[in-house]
């Protein structure tokens, strides 16, 4: 692969991007939603109802479980334990919040230019297929990687300010590291990749953007899960699951290649 062309094809999406602020939306808006609602849910709600998070037991017990597997929990007092588990566990949603808004993206980067004709004239350039269909990634990738970075630094500034003494220190282990900055990208990457694969092979976006639906699931199904006190994803767990993710974009990569079909486009897209 070339690295100079694949950088001069991420630099004009990021363009077109630039030219057109509407399309990175859904991201700001998905990360509006993530800074908000845990702070609606574990701040505002307690501090107007005068009830302590410690006092559910359903989340008692599932803090209980899961201090088990993170010792940070073990040494707070356990209103500040509950919070430090529940502002953990929503870190899932920035992992889920770029892939919900960079899908359509990724989407309108293949069948937008199908439609507006403009996918012909870069077949005809010296890029290779995969070459195409990465640098598509990667500028769709880009964006909402930096807008989900400044929502986690303000998420954790909020945390510091609003959270319990030692809540903050808590959340900061490598279950956190994994998840923000391994499975959060691959699985990103993943989305973003069988989005691709499947835009080459249809006429409307809101087909493509569907496939990103199976990736988001398992991110949802773990934080449903974590809360409810069903089980506990260790960091060992977590870290063959960033592998898993990795390697599922890299199998996605290539079958999208397999599945963009060059001489089709060129000849019988209308």
């Amino acid at each position: 692969m070339n690295r100079d062309r694949i950088a001069a094809l991420i630099g004009k999406e990021l363009r077109e991007f630039r030219a057109n602020p509407s399309a990175i939306a859904p991201v700001v808006l998905v990360i509006l939603v993530c800074l908000a609602l845990p702070f609606v849910v574990l701040v505002l709600i307690p501090h107007l109802t005068g009830e302590s998070l410690a006092a559910d037991p359903v989340l008692r017990k599932a803090v209980s479980f899961a201090a088990l597997y993170v010792p940070s929990l073990a040494g707070l007092p356990p209103a500040a334990a509950a919070e430090a588990f529940l502002f953990q566990q929503f870190l899932l949603l920035f992992l889920v919040a770029p892939i919900v808004g960079a899908v359509s993206l990724a989407a309108y980067s293949v069948v937008g230019e199908k439609q507006g004709r403009t996918l012909e004239p870069l077949l005809t350039t010296p890029l290779t297929t995969v070459e195409m269909l990465l640098s598509k990634v990667l500028a769709a990738f880009l964006p909402s990687l930096v807008i989900e970075a400044v929502g986690l630094v303000i998420y954790l500034s909020l945390v510091g300010v609003f959270a319990a003494p030692g809540v903050l220190q808590a959340i900061f282990n490598m279950r956190t590291v994994l998840l923000v900055g391994g499975i959060g990208p691959f699985a990103s990457l993943a989305a973003l990749q069988a989005t691709i694969a499947v835009s080459s092979r249809v006429s409307d976006p809101r087909s493509a953007q569907q496939i990103a639906v199976l990736l988001v699931l398992p991110l949802v199904l773990m934080l449903v899960g974590q809360v409810a006190g069903a089980f506990v994803i260790t960091t060992t767990a977590l870290a063959l699951l960033m592998v898993a993710f990795a390697v599922t974009w890299i199998i996605l990569l290539y079958l999208s290649v397999a599945l963009f079909q060059r001489e089709t486009i060129l000849t019988s897209w209308k």
